[in-house]
């Protein structure tokens, strides 16, 4: 992992502000959504990026009664395998 060297303080609701620099640098955008990741006693925000249910994969990506499904694995369900 690789130190930004910016501090900042929670606020009296948990909040922490990103940068400007960081969040143009990581192409993240106002309304963008952030995954949580913990790691030992490490917090690691990422970007969000939906993936397939049931393979993993970011491409092709649609969303099914509120479940992310690529291409490939919704034309396997529908032949039923």
């Amino acid at each position: 992992m690789k130190s930004t060297g910016v501090v900042r303080q929670l606020d009296n609701l948990g909040r922490v502000v990103l940068p400007i620099e960081l969040r143009r640098t990581m192409g993240i955008g106002v309304k963008d959504l952030l995954e949580v990741y913990v790691d030992g006693e490490d917090i690691i925000l990422r970007k969000y990026q939906p993936a397939c249910l049931f393979c993993g994969s970011m491409e092709n990506v649609t969303e099914f009664r509120g479940k992310n499904i690529c291409r490939n694995c919704m034309n396997e369900l529908r032949k039923g395998n």
